[in-house]
């Protein structure tokens, strides 16, 4: 179990804890933390969640129709003063999804900031995130980053391959097929979110701006310079107090494995790196022949 009170105690004293698996790095207030793996991290799961032996956080488990949560175990002050405007942040993480086919998967995986409650939502398509009936409301007050495997042609999705950027609704605000763009270059180059291997995901909302940017790139890839997809919408009319930050992902009738290998996460400022050589390794499991 990670010892929170000497993880502060060592920041205090200038002490950089994120090359330690499983260890959080805490920032004034609490306001930053990063996990390399998760053994021991005080995480809130539930559904299908868990942290496996190895440290990693397993959403799902290849069981059909199946939704599963993890969420920081306190919430985060997104405002400084009640009624201000939602501050600045940024939060980097890395993911696989391992799918039961070669070329099928379902759902995915959605990273979250708003309510930590997702009792009526539903698996499948909803991603564990949402239902038919809120789908779309103001109401819910979340914010969220899908990574979607499925199209599903009542969201508008473009394919079964894509990242989107969700204000209360599973309708993207701006969706983009999952890749990123060459720094040299400038072209575009796919990525397969079932392709089984590890990638690296970064969120950042500039207050000042109200943007809200993605990007996405392999794993030991340097952070892309120019974002997957962009949204501008202010934060501050869609969140309330209090916001945790999280993870939400389901299963349909595809049996898919979905996992986190590490996050962090940051106000007013950059998330703090992730140690990529420090990173759980995603299970094996070959992919069967499609009938």
């Amino acid at each position: 179990m990670v010892d929170l009170r000497r993880a502060r105690a060592l920041l205090a004293a200038g002490v950089l804890l994120a090359g330690l698996a499983g260890v959080v790095v805490l920032g004034a207030g609490d306001e930053q933390f990063a996990y390399t793996g998760f053994a021991g991290a005080p995480l809130t799961l539930d559904g299908t969640a868990v942290i496996t032996s190895s440290g990693l956080l397993e959403l799902t488990n290849g069981t059909a129709q199946l939704k599963g949560h993890a969420v920081h175990p306190t919430p985060l002050a997104f405002r400084r003063a009640p009624g201000g405007p939602v501050r600045s942040f940024s939060a980097s993480f890395v993911f696989g999804i391992i799918p039961p086919y070669a070329d099928l998967s379902g759902h995915g995986i959605v990273f979250f900031a708003g309510n930590n409650s997702f009792s009526t939502a539903l698996p499948s398509q909803y991603l564990g995130f949402l239902n038919p009936s809120n789908n779309g409301n103001a109401s819910n007050h979340i914010f969220g980053v899908e990574l979607d495997t499925i199209r599903s042609t009542e969201f508008n999705d473009p394919n079964d391959n894509h990242v989107g950027i969700d204000i209360n609704s599973l309708t993207s605000a701006n969706v983009s097929d999952a890749g990123y763009y060459d720094d040299g270059t400038g072209a575009f180059h796919n990525l397969s979110l079932i392709s089984a291997k590890a990638m690296q995901v970064w969120v950042d909302y500039d207050r000042a701006t109200t943007q809200i940017n993605v990007f996405m790139a392999p794993l030991k890839m340097a952070k892309p310079s120019k974002p997957l997809v962009s949204a501008t919408q202010n934060l501050s009319d869609v969140l309330v107090e209090p916001v945790y930050v999280g993870f939400s992902s389901a299963t349909g009738t595809v049996r898919s494995r979905h996992y986190v290998l590490g996050w962090s996460f940051a106000m007013d400022g950059p998330a703090p790196a992730i140690n990529i050589a420090g990173l759980p390794k995603l299970p094996r499991f070959g992919p069967k022949t499609r009938s």
